[in-house]
């Protein structure tokens, strides 16, 4: 079964951009007012990846040259 991650994206490029609008903020109010969007948006994009089951897919703590090992077994 594929998932259909079109809103997962969508999440991600608000996400993104909220985050670049806030780091050209201008002022201390529209940095804060830009600050709680940002953690709106996470929040909301932490919901969806738990909606789609992928919320524990974190990268594997392994370095390169024991992946290489791992893939060549």
């Amino acid at each position: 079964m594929t998932r259909d991650t079109t809103h997962l994206v969508a999440l991600q490029t608000r996400l993104s951009h909220e985050r670049a609008r806030l780091a050209n903020a201008k002022t201390a109010k529209e940095r804060e007012l830009r600050a709680v969007w940002v953690a709106q948006a996470e929040k909301e994009l932490a919901g969806e990846l738990r909606f789609l089951g992928m919320s524990d897919t974190a990268p594997a703590d392994i370095d390169d040259t024991d992946l290489l090992a791992a893939l060549l077994e």
